[in-house]
């Protein structure tokens, strides 16, 4: 076993330790960040969108480790049913989010088609948020808003017009993720958190952010939703634009980074206070791995693979992985949920563990 693949098999086996403490000692309940290392606390969550991490982490357990020492398949199954009511939830953008992370991991295992089902309404339901003046799903905050993060939910709306041969379904994600492409990537590959139209017109006014340091500037974890985003809708639709906008995200990424891979909340904040976003970190590793897959480059797919590897060899360190920080509760430390709001500030984050462990699950499966 190589050294690689013993870190990620470690990460593994502590990974399990934390979630089986997290939902023992606080079952059925749904975190979305650490306050001083500890899941349960009072804090504000600003929107609902994090409910499928924690059954997509414990799909991910099941996948890697099967359940011989812990039924994870039998929890996996329980915190997915928890969620099933918000297939009809009208009032989030996540819903890509929500069930792409437990009910398509379940459908894929199974084939069942009433899992299947669910997918598909939750598809269908975030297609209600479509905008045709703007051509846009608009965001939760309101009408005039479009999300770079919706990039991440977009595919389920892709995946239901397939299922179901929906072309108008088919219309509404691709003409999204053109509207996306157009208004919140910018020339040099950097992205904005939102954008906001006239919904009189559908004219786009002006780039803004909630999260970023500045409206011009380049928040990182919205830049890794765009990598990971635009790299899935390539893979339904073979359309070269969204393959060549997910490319130049992640070479944004690549040429702002230091070497070992984490960037900080926001690439123009000079001296940040917390130098480092592991969730954002995270999510690009998973989303340069899935590229390496997607482009036909091969010198660009070793490129990509190569740096998802620096990015988690690096997570996998115990200056960013809890495992030698006794007391932790998360897995992943050093992640940023709002800093604005002082929201989940160098704490773990439920989607930072989330797609640390779907990265990790990747390599390590292509390591065997």
């Amino acid at each position: 076993m190589t050294q690689l693949e013993t870190k990620l098999t470690r990460t593994f086996d502590f990974a399990g330790k934390q979630l089986r403490h997290l939902i023992e000692t606080y079952p059925d309940y749904f975190p979305m960040y650490t306050v001083n290392g500890k899941w349960k606390h009072s804090g504000e969550a600003w929107t609902n969108w994090c409910e499928g991490f924690l059954g997509g982490q414990l799909w991910l357990m099941h996948r890697v480790t099967g359940d011989a020492r812990f039924a994870w398949r039998e929890q996996a199954e329980h915190y997915s049913r928890l969620i099933e009511h918000r297939k009809t939830d009208r009032a989030v953008h996540d819903l890509g989010f929500l069930f792409w992370s437990t009910y398509r991991r379940w459908h894929d295992l199974t084939g069942d088609p009433a899992i299947n089902q669910v997918v598909i309404q939750a598809g269908q339901t975030l297609a209600l948020r479509f905008k045709e003046k703007g051509q846009y799903l608009r965001s939760f905050v309101s009408d005039e808003s479009c999300f770079i993060d919706i990039m991440m939910n977009v595919g389920i709306i892709f995946y239901a017009a397939l299922q179901t041969r929906d072309e108008n379904l088919w219309r509404i994600a691709n003409q999204h993720c053109l509207t996306t492409r157009k208004y919140l990537v910018r020339g040099d590959g950097s992205t904005s958190h939102e954008g906001i139209f006239d919904t009189t017109t559908g004219e786009f006014l002006r780039q803004t952010t909630h999260q970023g340091y500045r409206n011009d500037s380049s928040w990182a974890r919205g830049l890794c939703w765009a990598l990971y985003g635009f790299g899935t809708a390539y893979s339904f639709t073979r359309d070269a634009r969204f393959l060549q906008t997910a490319e130049a995200c992640a070479n944004f990424y690549i040429e702002h980074t230091p070497a070992y891979g984490v960037p900080p909340n926001d690439w123009d904040q000079a001296q940040p206070q917390f130098p480092h976003e592991s969730s954002a970190a995270a999510i690009a590793a998973s989303g340069l791995w899935n590229l390496a897959d997607l482009t036909g480059d091969p010198a660009h797919a070793r490129l990509y693979r190569d740096y998802a590897i620096e990015i988690i060899d690096t997570l996998t360190e115990p200056d960013f992985c809890a495992v030698e920080t006794p007391g932790w509760e998360g897995i992943l430390k050093h992640g940023m949920y709002h800093q604005r709001k002082g929201l989940g500030v160098d704490e773990s984050v439920m989607w930072g563990d989330y797609f640390f462990l779907e990265a990790v699950a990747n390599i390590l499966q292509e390591s065997k």
